[in-house]
């Protein structure tokens, strides 16, 4: 009894200590959120002062929502310390929701600094990115000449509507230039007023212009490689076709393979002249679709004729031999509802569900879908038989073995049970049943 009473004790210690440690991780936290909420607090004037208000009105508002939910936290952590004694449950949820509520704050004052933080990075940077700035903007206009220089010998070479969308990169880089210039003065400008938050903006704009800018003159070097590597692989895709023409001639008898052929002619056939300007991603882009087109329908054609496709006929006759098949094991089961188990009724409706399928294909049956709809039909027929077989398994185990069927003491003379008007219905019984069984095996 003793060993009872001690075990207790010292489980009642090991709790108590638990509640204790627990006070201590609760009071830890307090004391950790409030000290960032007042290290988030100087931040927020510090990024006021990079940024302006409006900028930072998010911090702003995460900041008064802290304030109100830690005042919640030190009004439990107060009831923890008061003269009114709590029981052990009340000072554990009291002490998690105050670790809850730190921890919230820290998370939310986390992501809030956490956005600020490469904008005031870049505000406190902006006379270093402002000189960067200026200097890829002189880079770049000194590339505009070059860059015309290399649109006119493209425009040599490739018809205008190759050359649409790069056609006018050099004007409007120069227009962005100017632009990404004119908003790094105003920026520079507006600081030196005092004006951080006017200042910022036009920093951005200032980097989005020049960004803009290069990428429009990046885009024309990058046309001429990509058009080299158009061209040539346009060479190719042409060889390609021309032996995947001739390859499949043996099938041109074949009315898909005669269109996809054809459409390859005709694109073959339309292609630029050696005297005159290309367009070598448009013609690549058609060429490339009427080679896939007649890659499909030859692999496609060649399988088949090496699996012939089941004639419309054999799939007709295999659906009506299913629908027979069904049709038995349905009357059969609906007509002894209450001695059919579970297979039996199961396979009937898997039975049902493959032939409702099997009815979604209409009038004529398209010989791609003739080889599902045949394995689909040979399936239900499949499934039917197998819930008639089971069907009659669970008829045959459910007959009495006494008076009203067949070999019981009810037919024999010797039986002493069963009279004649039990006798006549068991006979009468067995004979329809009987019948029907025979004829559906039959």
């Amino acid at each position: 009894m003793a060993g009872f009473w001690g075990t207790r004790k010292k489980e009642r210690e090991q709790l108590a200590a638990q509640d204790a440690e627990f006070g201590r991780k609760a009071d830890a936290a307090l004391v950790t959120a409030d000290e960032r909420l007042r290290i988030s607090t100087d931040e927020l004037t510090f990024a006021e002062i990079e940024l302006g208000r409006d900028a930072t009105r998010e911090l702003r508002d995460a900041l008064e929502s802290v304030r109100t939910h830690l005042g919640e936290a030190f009004q439990l952590n107060q009831l923890n310390h008061d003269e009114i004694p709590d029981t052990p449950e009340e000072a554990r949820t009291r002490n998690a929701r105050i670790i809850q509520l730190c921890d919230w704050a820290e998370d939310l004052l986390d992501d809030r600094l956490q956005a600020l933080a490469e904008p005031v990075a870049r505000a406190r940077r902006a006379p270093e990115i402002i000189e960067g700035i200026l200097a890829q903007v002189a880079r770049d206009d000194a590339r505009i000449p070059k860059i015309e220089s290399a649109l006119t010998r493209l425009s040599n070479r490739y018809s205008p509507e190759a050359l649409r969308k790069i056609s006018g990169n050099t004007r409007e880089a120069a227009q962005l230039l100017e632009f990404a210039r004119h908003s790094a003065e105003i920026s520079t400008a507006r600081r030196e007023g005092g004006q951080r938050e006017h200042a910022n903006l036009a920093l951005e704009t200032a980097i989005e212009a020049g960004r803009r800018a290069t990428t429009l003159l990046d885009a024309v070097d990058t046309f001429e490689v990509e058009a080299l590597r158009a061209e040539s692989t346009l060479a190719a895709i042409i060889e390609d076709s021309r032996d995947d023409l001739a390859a499949a001639r043996d099938l041109r008898n074949v009315p898909a393979v005669a269109a996809a052929m054809t459409a390859l002619e005709q694109e073959l056939d339309s292609l630029t002249p050696a005297d005159a300007k290309p367009d070598p991603f448009a013609e690549l882009t058609r060429l490339r679709a009427a080679n896939g087109a007649l890659d499909a329908i030859v692999i496609k054609t060649r399988e088949r004729a090496a699996r012939p496709v089941p004639s419309e006929s054999q799939v007709r006759h295999t659906i009506d031999d299913a629908d027979h098949q069904l049709g038995v094991a349905r009357s059969v089961i609906s007509g002894h509802r209450g001695w059919i188990g579970a297979d039996a009724r199961t396979r009937l409706a898997e039975a049902e569900r493959l032939r409702l399928d099997l009815s979604t294909l209409g009038g004529s049956i398209d010989e791609d879908d003739r080889e599902k709809a045949l394995a689909d039909a040979r399936r239900c027929g499949q499934l039917a038989s197998e819930a008639l077989q089971l069907a009659q398994r669970d008829i045959d185990s459910s007959r009495p073995n006494d008076g009203g069927w067949g070999g019981g003491p009810g037919y024999g003379g010797g039986g002493r049970r069963g009279g004649g008007g039990d006798l006549a219905n068991g006979i009468l019984g067995g004979l329809v049943i009987g019948s029907i069984l025979d004829g559906i095996f039959d």
